[in-house]
């Protein structure tokens, strides 16, 4: 049962999806079940009253019924409608802060609703956003994201905040701004706090649910609290964008970290372009592979947040200068004439097909094909062997000088001192990379052979077709994209028979992210199928 487990844990991480044979769907079953037992629940890491200290005057003047009040104008709003509300006098960012914190209170943490979403707030958050209501320029525009309070996934460094993974060795890792966090504040966004995720980026255990880490719990999908999987590896900042608790997120994504737990959560996400954003200062697994994204309710909130984190990074050896999407031309342009290949497999799923036809009525030429499966040999061993080098460099780098770690395998060491509290699902995937080793040759063929297999993934049948980009649905063909290095946006198509969000995914090719967007805001438009939440309202 153990190597079962383990091998479909590994496939939801390179974003495959089990099909065709008897055994593949039984493994499916399987891990599926597998899923709804969970050793954590709760963290055994958090200090509640430490957690809530900093607001506890603030939260205790805001009562039920000025929530209330306010539900209507923040509740599942993009950041353009909470920017005009701000702008027209009917709330500041203090407020809207304290609502956030609000729900937070009421959903996240020690109740029967809990979701475990968040990790840690920003303990000065209400300060800065008095300072941002004071220093608000009269011209700012609606599409701006100041003042907008942003979660971030745990493995990305932000100043004043412990940067932790999900994992109990990390708990004094207070490090400065990553180049990210440093883009968002220049941007003027407020950093709300840290986001749960799936320990070590879903890159630890090997058989632990998606969305559990030893630091922040199990954190929980809200359209099917214990019943339906969270996604990984950005679990955490998933949940907290469909349960309103922060205006928008970060995730960071090697393959499907993003896209998964977006699409399982009816969130919009979008994987970049490896190079568009930079990775400096946040804990990796693959430095061939990694990059953060946003995550939002809506597309516009995305276009703003990824313009946000765009930027080139000197200290980033695949790190592009890149131009910032245009909103404007997102919203006017068409999809007339656009051909996507929609996979022959998936179109026996009924939200898939009602998509199609929904980008049909828009003038969309659909080609129905079936791609030539690739071996993407090695896939694991690019993990392993990336990773084994990647985290050493992120300590010396960007972690806190008085953290004793140098690797991987001191990672094991540490957690051995207290396996039940520290790795209750044991440790199989670290141990396989400490394990894993390869000449500089055979690692460098492993990296052109993925990539160049899960390039002619896609190429053959969009050269055939003479496509402008693939359909997909959630991660299914993630791990294509991360190794192609080809950005994807999902968007939520609706719920499932059994309540389940799914998002149709859209692929295109490198540094295509405004055309995703375009497709996307097309079909968001006219879908209007962002589910909300019942129980989170």
């Amino acid at each position: 049962m153990k190597k079962i487990v383990v091998l479909s844990i590994i496939g939801l991480l390179l974003g495959c999806k089990n099909e065709g044979s008897k055994s593949e769907t039984n493994l499916r079953d399987i891990s599926e079940k597998s899923f709804r037992t969970f050793k954590v629940e709760d963290s055994k890491f958090i200090n509640l009253d430490n957690f809530w200290a900093p607001f506890e005057n603030q939260l205790s003047e805001f009562s039920p019924e000025r929530y209330h009040r306010l539900e209507p104008l923040i509740l599942n709003q993009d950041i353009p409608t909470i920017q005009k509300h701000i702008d027209n006098g009917k709330f500041n960012y203090e407020t809207l802060v304290t609502f956030y914190l609000y729900r937070i209170k009421a959903f996240d943490r020690d109740n029967e609703k809990s979701l475990n979403s968040v990790i840690s707030l920003n303990p000065n958050i209400l300060d800065q956003a008095r300072e941002m209501d004071k220093n608000r320029p009269s011209d700012l525009s609606n599409t701006s994201i100041y003042g907008m309070p942003i979660l971030l996934k745990d493995n990305i460094n932000a100043k004043g905040l412990v940067t932790t993974a999900g994992a109990v060795a990390l708990m004094k890792n207070r490090t400065d701004d990553s180049f990210l966090s440093k883009q968002l504040k220049a941007s003027g966004a407020l950093i709300l706090g840290k986001a749960n995720l799936s320990e070590w980026a879903y890159f630890f255990c090997g058989d632990c649910p998606s969305g559990y880490s030893a630091v922040g719990g199990q954190t929980f999908n809200p359209y099917g609290r214990k019943s339906l999987d969270t996604g990984g590896s950005s679990s955490g900042s998933a949940v907290a964008v469909a349960a309103n608790f922060c205006a928008a997120a970060i995730g960071s994504e090697t393959s499907g970290s993003i896209l998964s737990p977006s699409s399982q959560n009816g969130a919009v996400g979008l994987k970049p372009t490896v190079g568009t954003v930079s990775r400096s200062g946040i804990v990796p697994i693959s430095s061939t592979l990694d990059t953060a994204g946003p995550i939002s309710k809506y597309i516009i909130d995305n276009v703003l947040l990824y313009n946000a984190i765009i930027g080139y990074d000197s200290n980033d050896f695949k790190s592009k200068r890149v131009p910032n999407i245009d909103l404007e031309a997102i919203q006017t342009h068409h999809l007339k004439g656009k051909r996507f290949g929609a996979i022959q497999e998936l179109m026996k799923d009924t939200l898939y097909a009602t998509a199609i036809e929904i980008l049909k009525s828009r003038g969309v030429e659909i080609v129905a094909v079936e791609p030539q499966k690739q071996d993407l040999p090695g896939f694991l061993r690019l993990l392993n062997l990336d990773m084994k080098t990647d985290l050493p460099l992120y300590f010396n780098k960007h972690a806190n000088v008085n953290l004793p770690y140098e690797g991987v395998q001191s990672i094991i060491d540490f957690n051995e001192k207290d396996s039940v509290a520290r790795a209750p699902y044991g440790q199989l995937l670290f141990r396989g990379i400490v394990a894993d080793t390869a000449s500089t040759q055979e690692f460098e063929d492993i990296k052109y052979t993925l990539k160049s297999n899960g390039r002619k993934y896609f190429n053959d049948v969009m050269m055939r077709y003479r496509l402008d980009g693939l359909l997909s649905i959630n991660n299914y063909h993630a791990s294509y994209a991360a190794v192609a290095e080809y950005p994807a946006l999902t968007v939520p198509m609706g719920l499932t028979e059994k309540g389940e969000p799914k998002g149709l995914t859209f692929i295109g090719k490198p540094f295509q992210e405004s055309d995703l967007y375009t497709w996307g805001y097309v079909f968001e438009k006219f879908a209007k199928q962002r589910p909300e939440p019942f129980n989170y309202q």
